[in-house]
Formats: structure tokens, C-alpha cells, sequence
């Protein structure tokens, strides 16, 4: 049967050879044929600028996607990574900047941080006898729960020195890729090389015929843990030069896309097979989705979408190619023609790269036209009614002078923010409107906007650090304090309150708890007896004030920094709400007008969202055609009560 099968593939058609190289190399095919498909939909998608910022974007999914290789290998998982990432970063942070530690030393502790990490997870693996994802998952919450205690919830600057890392060697060359680059080698010389990287496959083939065949597996697992650790670390340290500071709630979701891209560069969940160079080839498709759907206006909510279908997809192929008898081999285990077979395979793919990068930039050239009334709007996220009322209010002004808008979602991802930016800017739009995730993260990318010659409009947040044409917003602080008023005044002055803050680390919840506790100085007759992060989410409020309700029945007030936290306590407060307790919100979203309306929210600091909205777009496009504008564009914010919500008009 072995000769049967021997003569039939050295036999095989020049087809069947075709159909067997694309099976065996499946997420490369993919790779070349999303290039091919993003190069002819889009003009803007071969620029240099726009293949470099690719690069970036991968980066740091790429250098977490390389540690877990080596954990899915081995025929585990790691779901701390991203969190693993933002405690090292704020670890870095923190000691460099609280502490006075030496930059090269807190380097050192961030990098101890996520080894230590990584070595936890595998003595609760190998020793704990826990299940894997049991392991990593409480890690997950561990690393992200002591980022947020030395952070106290907000974003701590990066030393100088380090946010070199996300700057650019020459002028044009990115750091973050190269540190990707050198990643990935050290990646594919531990697979390739090494007696640990022996060890992984033979644990994820089978792992107890490794241990019967004098294999430590347990130590190996430790290493192995560890080893995703660090390059965790590293990844993190990378992003938050990208964001010029440690975010505390950086990299949430990207450990789903490290094993994402894993997979898709052709790995099993099973074990056993992986190498450094798929991973690096599906981090790669991950980017060039995300970007070429960002390119093409796609909607964010329709790029979560097609993301999975990509999973799945990659998934049936790899079923496909086992099912076909293409067998994928252990890096540095392959017969002595694999590697030379392997790099043609490669050269094959960069040559037909290069012709389809020439016969698009032919097919592209001379058909761009002016982009004086494209305006790119990147919003910190559209999971809010705030800011879906301020899309609402950019597209109607949009349609209205005749404005190509396109609207992303940040989703609350200050990195992911940093990319939209990125390919805004890579598209040569006349302007850009953004509603930062963070204030001094949104920065960089805004400070290459303006080295492209394309005004920045901020709407609802500033940006820190960067050259902004016009700020559109209201005052947080100032809304904060109104809020303090409104609650003293309808208490008399004196009572029991609540405070149910918004998401760590925004600058809007900083800023309207410090305007209400600002305002509260006025009134020393009210104690504020809690304080509880709800994350701006609804269903959170609920629960939050149900247990807060159980140590403090006795409270007569409840402020809330926006209205979606408040309408949920307005729903564990039951019959209480507007009656023994007062609720105040903030943002003046329609449901919370409707429960201001029917009396069981006392007020709401009112925002005017489709306002913001309409009156950005108006100043992006005025700024794209060199009008001037006025620096900052405040929009007037009211409470709004029962006796006046009739006659507002959000």
C-alpha cells in the first residue's frame, strides 16, 4: 500500500500538483487571493503607506500569536495573553514613572512579569492538574484585575525612551514590524531547533507516549507556558509605544485573535502541528481584513462577521487538506527536499505579490479623484446610544453637503482605534473626525494624520498631545458638577448616594466623576457611601446596584456617568426609583428621556449627541477646504427633568 501510495503522488497530474500546493499551503492561497481581491476594490490599498501600516497592525497580534503557537503546539490553550500583555505594559509604565525605577529595569520587571505569569499558568496546568483553558482563563481575569489596581483604572504614560519602539527606523521603516520579524525568527528557531521545540510536538502528538519515552513533560509544560508569557510581555510593551501609555484595558479580545491567526496559518487545536511562519501568514490575513474592510466602508458590526466566517473557513480547509493526504510536518522535522520546497513555495507567492502589486497600481493610476469630501468618523464605540445618536446627527449633515462619510467602531479598543486612524490617514481623506477611545492614546495616530496634511476634527473627547483642527464637544467636568447640583437640590442637601462609574481608564468616566465630586464639595450633607465600576453597560448597572443595594438599602440618591448604568438601576431599584430614590444619568440618550418622562429617573445630564455629530462633519469639511474654524466648538449641555423634557430636543 506504502508503494501504491508513493507512486500515485510522484505520478500526479499537473493539476493534481496545483490542487495538492494550494492545499499545503492553504493560508498562504488565502493570503494572496485577499491582496488580489483588496487591491482591485480598493486604490488606496497598495500604497506604501497603507502596506506598512498593515504590518503595524499585525504586530502585535503576530508576537502574542507566536507564543500561543507554541502552547497550541503542545496541545494546550492560552487565553491570558492579552491580559498577560496590558499588566506588563502597566508594569513598565508604572515603575518607570511612580516608582523612578530605571527604564532598562522596569523593561526587565515587565518582561519577569509575564514569564511569571506564564510559569503560574503552568503549575496550575501540570501540577494543578487544571484543565488548560480553566487555567489561563482565571489568569485572564487575574492579570486584567491587577492591571486596573496599579493603574487605579487609568492609562499611565509611556517613558520616552520606550515609546521608541513604535516609532519608525528611517523615516519610514516601523519598529513594531521588525520586532515582529525578529519574533517570528526566534519562534521558528525554538520549533526548528531546539530540544524544546522537539519536546512540543511530541507532547501535542501524544503526550503520554512522550512521558513513557523519558520526556519531563511537566517541566516542558512549564517552559512552554512561560515561554507565552514572555512573548505576551513583549507584545504588550509594543502596543503601548504604539499608544504613547499602558492602557488597563488594552488588548481585551486579542487573545481570540492570536489563536485565531494560529489556526488559520494551518495549526490544530488538537496538537501536534504548527510553525512560525503560518502564524505569521494568518495574523497577516487578520490585518488585511480588518484594513481592506476599513478601506472599503465596510460596517464594523459586518467585520466581526466576516472575521469568524474567515475562522471557520480556515478550519474546513485544514479538515479538507488531512482529508486530501496532504500531512502538515513539524517545523525542522520535515524530509531534506521540505525546506527547499518550502522556499520556492514562497518565492513562487512573493513573485505573484509583486505582479499583482504592479498590475493593480496600473489598473488604479490616474483614477484618483479629489478626496476633499471624504471624511472618515472613527467612534470610541457604536455599543452606546451616545454615539449612535452622534453617527445619527454625521450622516444626516453628511448626505445633507454631500460628504462621503465612513464610520468605524473602536469598540472601546484603544489599539484598534489607533489602526482606524491609521487607514484613514493611508487613504488620503480630506478629513477625519474622532471620538477617542482615550485621549492621549489616540495621539500618535492623530500626530501622523497631521504630518499627511490631513486636518483632525475631535468630536466629544480632545486629543492630548496632537494638532487638532476643532474640537466639537461639551464639558464633562462641567456636566459632572451640574449633576452634583441637580442630585443636592432635589435631597435637600443632605442624604445617602451611590455613584456608578463608567468604563476604567476613559477619559469620560474620569472626567464626569471628577466634575460631580468637584460639584459635591458645595454639599457636605451628602455621603457618597459607594463607588462602582459599571462599565457604561446596562445589564452591568443592574447588577452592580442589586448588590449594592443588599450593604446600603437605606440610600436616597443615585448618580450614574451615563444613562444606560442608570436605566439599569433604575430597574433593580424596582418601585424605589423616582419615589425614595433619586436617579440621575448622563448623556440624554432616548430611553433615558422616556424614564426622566415617566418620573423614574429624576434627571439626565443632557448632551446634545446628534448636535456633536452635525456640527463636526460640518467643521471637518470646512477644515479639508482650508475654511477656518473655530479651535473648540462647545455644545451646551442641561439637566434635563420632568418639567422641561417636553421641549428638548437631544
Amino acid at each position: 500500500m506504502a508503494t501504491d501510495t508513493l507512486k500515485s503522488t510522484t505520478g500526479a497530474s499537473g493539476a493534481s500538483a496545483v490542487r495538492r500546493l494550494l492545499l499545503d499551503n492553504g493560508a498562504l492561497t488565502a493570503l494572496i487571493a485577499l491582496v488580489i481581491a483588496m487591491s482591485a476594490l480598493s486604490g488606496d490599498f497598495l500604497t506604501t503607506d497603507n502596506l506598512l501600516n498593515i504590518g503595524v497592525q499585525a504586530a502585535v497580534t503576530a508576537i502574542l500569536a507566536f507564543g500561543v503557537t507554541f502552547v497550541i503546539v503542545s496541545a494546550g490553550i492560552d487565553l491570558s495573553v492579552g491580559s498577560v500583555a496590558a499588566l506588563s505594559a502597566t508594569v513598565l509604565a508604572w515603575m518607570a514613572t511612580s516608582q523612578g525605577v530605571p527604564v532598562w529595569i522596569a523593561v526587565i520587571l515587565a518582561i519577569a512579569t509575564g514569564i511569571a505569569c506564564g510559569l503560574v499558568n503552568g503549575v496550575l496546568i501540570s501540577y494543578g492538574k487544571l484543565p488548560p483553558f480553566i487555567a489561563t482563563l482565571a489568569m485572564l481575569s487575574v492579570g486584567r484585575g491587577l492591571s486596573l489596581v496599579i493603574s487605579q483604572g487609568s492609562p499611565i504614560a509611556f517613558p520616552e525612551s520606550v515609546s521608541h519602539l513604535g516609532d519608525t527606523l528611517g523615516g519610514w521603516l516601523p519598529v513594531p514590524v521588525l520586532v515582529m520579524v525578529v519574533m517570528g525568527l526566534i519562534t521558528a528557531l525554538i520549533l526548528g531547533r531546539t530540544y524544546i521545540g522537539r519536546s512540543m510536538y511530541a507532547i501535542g502528538g501524544n503526550e503520554e507516549a512522550a512521558r513513557l519515552s523519558g520526556l519531563r513533560v511537566k517541566k516542558q509544560k512549564l517552559a512552554i507556558y512561560a515561554l507565552s508569557g514572555l512573548f505576551a510581555a513583549a507584545a504588550g510593551i509594543v502596543l503601548a509605544s504604539r499608544l504613547s501609555s499602558a492602557q488597563p484595558q488594552a488588548a481585551q479580545g486579542y487573545e481570540l485573535d492570536a489563536i485565531a491567526a494560529v489556526v488559520i496559518g494551518g495549526a490544530s487545536l488538537a496538537g501536534g502541528t504548527g510553525k512560525a511562519s503560518g502564524t505569521l501568514i494568518g495574523a497577516l490575513i487578520l490585518a488585511v481584513l480588518r484594513n481592506g474592510l476599513n478601506l472599503l466602508s465596510v460596517s464594523a458590526f459586518w467585520q466581526q462577521v466576516v472575521i469568524g466566517v474567515v475562522i471557520a473557513l480556515a478550519v474546513l480547509l485544514d479538515t479538507l487538506r488531512r482529508k486530501a493526504g496532504a500531512t502538515p510536518v513539524a517545523a525542522g522535522a520535515g524530509a531534506p527536499g521540505g525546506r527547499g520546497k518550502q522556499a520556492a513555495t514562497y518565492i513562487i507567492a512573493a513573485v505573484v505579490a509583486a505582479a499583482v502589486v504592479g498590475a493593480m497600481s496600473f489598473l488604479h493610476n490616474g483614477s484618483s479623484s479629489s478626496a476633499t469630501k471624504k471624511v472618515g468618523l472613527s467612534l470610541s464605540t457604536l455599543n452606546n446610544p451616545f454615539f449612535v445618536q452622534i453617527k445619527s446627527g454625521a450622516q444626516q449633515e453628511a448626505k445633507k453637503l454631500g460628504v462621503d462619510l465612513t464610520v468605524t467602531d473602536a469598540q472601546n479598543d484603544a489599539s484598534q482605534q489607533a489602526n482606524q486612524l491609521q487607514n484613514f490617514t493611508s487613504s488620503g481623506l480630506g478629513s477625519i473626525i474622532v471620538n477617542p477611545v482615550d485621549s492621549d492614546a489616540a495621539a500618535p495616530a492623530v500626530r501622523s494624520a497631521n504630518k499627511a496634511g490631513i486636518p483632525v476634527v475631535g468630536v466629544d473627547r480632545g486629543v492630548n498631545k496632537a494638532d487638532t483642527a476643532a474640537l466639537v464637544a461639551s464639558d464633562n467636568i462641567a456636566g459632572g458638577k451640574l449633576g452634583a447640583k441637580a442630585m443636592a437640590e432635589k435631597l435637600g442637601g443632605k442624604g445617602k448616594i451611590v455613584i456608578l462609574q463608567g468604563l476604567a481608564g476613559t477619559s469620560a468616566s474620569r472626567e464626569r466623576g471628577a466634575g460631580f465630586a468637584e460639584g459635591l464639595k458645595a454639599y457636605p450633607g451628602i455621603e457618597v457611601v459607594a463607588r462602582q465600576p459599571a462599565d457604561f453597560d446596562r445589564t452591568k448597572g443592574l447588577d452592580v446596584m442589586t448588590n449594592l443595594l443588599q450593604a446600603h438599602p437605606d440610600i436616597q440618591g443615585v448618580f450614574a456617568e451615563n444613562d444606560e448604568m442608570a436605566l439599569g438601576a433604575v430597574k433593580a431599584l424596582g418601585s424605589k426609583a423616582g419615589t425614595s430614590v433619586s436617579v440621575i444619568g448622563f448623556d440624554g440618550e432616548p430611553d433615558g428621556l422616556k424614564a426622566v418622562k415617566d418620573g423614574t429617573m429624576y434627571a439626565s445630564v443632557a448632551q446634545q449627541p446628534k448636535e456633536l455629530g452635525r456640527i463636526a462633519v460640518e467643521n471637518a469639511l470646512n477644515a479639508a477646504e482650508g475654511k477656518t474654524v473655530e479651535k473648540t466648538v462647545m455644545v451646551p449641555v442641561k439637566v434635563v427633568t420632568k418639567e422641561n423634557v417636553a421641549g428638548f430636543g437631544g
